[in-house]
């Protein structure tokens, strides 16, 4: 399956995962950073952003849309590459980690550690969020996902609302949530990271998503749901530090 994707710097080889009804320009704010050490790949996954759908048949799923992932940088002749996500992305991360197909991975307050209460909370915000009109969905947007919303630019707005309108895998995947439970335990090492100030999973997730790694969650001071924008230096360095020095499992 072919994704449109963003490759800056050389090194080893990062693959970046971004959230539901979002695209790689989520990852502009940390791309230069990461590029400094790694031969870094931000991705379009399939039906979101500039990529194009899932062929006919297949659901919009974790399985699906981590697959498309896999093919993707085998094509590019990339084997086992380091991975990070944030939200979907996250999840989809971590899902990596458990088959043991990423030498590490990074995962950004990732999906899936919900209870039943937050999931339909997070399903209702993320369906309204993409049906209202453009100066609403800003407005709640900024609120919902970021911290510190005057330093997004907005022309970054406008393109994250626009691609939220445009994603033809939005609806599939938010179906698939109800069924998204966490992945196997991990076979390579993984960090996990989430922000101080997420709306949209709040942080109290961080404690079921410790319990599950069998370590601490690295908590992000001055972050929302999209930390990548309110903090890239510390996005950036909590990718790194994973990547260099990966946290030892069950430590």
């Amino acid at each position: 399956m072919e994704l449109v994707y963003e490759r800056r710097g050389s090194g080893t080889p990062l693959v970046l995962l971004h959230g539901i009804g979002h695209h790689l320009a989520a990852w502009d704010p940390v791309l230069d950073l990461l590029a400094q050490r790694h031969d870094v790949i931000a991705v379009d996954l399939s039906g979101f952003g500039a990529s194009p759908p899932l062929p006919a048949g297949l659901p919009y799923n974790a399985e699906t849309l981590a697959g498309a992932v896999e093919q993707f940088w085998g094509r590019l002749g990339i084997a086992e590459p380091h991975v990070a996500g944030n939200s979907l992305g996250g999840y989809l991360a971590l899902d990596m980690a458990s088959r043991g197909v990423v030498r590490t991975a990074t995962a950004f307050s990732p999906a899936g550690f919900w209870s039943r209460s937050e999931l339909l909370y997070a399903r209702t915000a993320l369906r309204a969020l993409r049906r209202a009109p453009f100066w609403v969905a800003r407005m709640l947007g900024a609120r919902l996902l970021l911290a510190h919303p005057e330093r997004l630019p907005e022309e970054a707005y406008v393109a994250a609302v626009e691609a939220l309108r445009r994603s033809a895998g939005f609806d599939g995947t938010l179906d698939s949530f109800a069924w998204m439970a966490p992945p196997a335990p991990p076979k390579v090492p993984i960090t996990v990271a989430w922000g101080a100030h997420d709306r949209l999973l709040p942080r109290w997730q961080a404690v079921r998503a410790g319990r599950w790694a069998q370590q601490r969650v690295v908590l992000l001071r001055g972050c929302g749901h999209l930390p990548m924008s309110d903090d890239p230096e510390l996005v950036a360095q909590v990718i790194m530090d994973g990547a260099r020095e990966p946290i030892r499992l069950g430590g």
